[in-house]
C-alpha cells in the first residue's frame, strides 16, 4: 500500500539546486561555504578592519564578496597583522575557488562537446547529415549568448541606476563604478558606502561578475562550435 501511495504521489518537485548542472551545483555549494566561513572570521575581527562601517554582519559579507571577486574597492582594509594574514589566506583561497569555477566551466564545455558528438553520430545514422544537429546546437549556444548578454546589460543599467540614486553618484561616475566592478578592476575611488547600497552590492557584485564570466564561457563555446563545423 505504501508503495502504491508513493507511486500515486507522483514525482517530487525538484529544488533549484537539483535543476542545475552538477558542476555548477558544486560551485554554488563551495561558494556558500566559502562566504559563510569568511563572514564568520571577518566578523570576529571587524574591529581590526578600518574604513567606513555600517553593520557588523553586513560589512563582513560585503568585505568577503569584494575580496573574493578581487574587486578590492579599498573602502574597507585590514588594519592589523591578524586581519592582514587572514585576508591573504582568504584571497588566495578565493583564487583557488575561481580555479574550481573555471575547471567546472571547462568540464561543462567538454561535456557539451561530447554530447554533441554522440548525438551527431546517432542522427547521422537515422535522419541523415549531422550538420542539421550541429546547426541546432549552434543556434542554441548563440541564443544563450544573446540572452546572457541581454541580462548583463540589464545588470549594468540596474547597477548604474542604484549607484546614482542610492549612492548619489552622477551618471558617469555610476557607470564608471559599474564597469570597474564587473571587470574586477576596482580602483577604489567609487564604491558602495550606504547600508542599502551594500546590501544590493552583495548580490549584484556576485551576479554581475559571474554573469560576465558565463558570457565569455558561451562565447568560447560558440567559437568552439564554429571551429568544429569547419573541420
Amino acid at each position: 500500500m505504501d508503495e502504491i501511495k508513493n507511486d500515486q504521489s507522483g514525482p517530487r518537485s525538484k529544488s533549484i539546486l537539483d535543476k542545475l548542472h552538477p558542476s555548477f551545483r558544486k560551485v554554488i555549494i563551495y561558494l556558500v561555504i566559502y562566504l559563510g566561513i569568511g563572514t564568520i572570521c571577518f566578523y570576529f575581527v571587524r574591529n581590526k578592519i578600518k574604513g567606513k562601517k555600517i553593520d557588523g554582519v553586513l560589512d563582513s559579507v560585503y568585505f568577503c564578496v569584494v575580496t573574493m571577486t578581487t574587486v578590492g574597492y579599498g573602502d574597507m582594509v585590514p588594519n592589523s597583522a591578524t586581519t592582514k594574514l587572514l585576508a591573504c589566506v582568504y584571497v588566495v583561497s578565493g583564487m583557488a575557488l575561481v580555479g574550481i569555477v573555471l575547471s567546472k566551466a571547462a568540464d561543462y564545455l567538454v561535456e557539451k562537446q561530447k554530447t554533441l558528438l554522440i548525438k551527431a553520430m546517432h542522427m547521422g545514422r537515422r535522419v541523415g547529415p549531422s550538420e542539421i544537429l550541429e546547426e541546432i546546437e549552434t543556434n542554441k549556444v548563440r541564443y544563450k549568448c544573446f540572452m546572457i548578454a541581454a541580462f548583463l546589460i540589464v545588470l549594468i543599467v540596474v547597477g548604474t541606476v542604484v549607484l546614482a540614486r542610492v549612492e548619489r553618484l552622477d551618471t558617469i561616475d555610476a557607470f564608471y563604478c559599474v564597469c570597474a566592478t564587473i571587470t574586477t578592476l576596482g580602483y577604489g575611488d567609487k564604491s558602495f558606502s550606504t547600508k542599502a547600497g551594500r546590501i544590493f552590492a552583495i548580490f549584484w557584485i556576485l551576479t554581475s561578475t559571474l554573469c560576465l564570466g558565463r558570457f565569455f564561457l558561451y562565447v568560447a563555446e560558440l567559437n568552439t562550435e564554429k571551429r568544429r563545423r569547419r573541420l
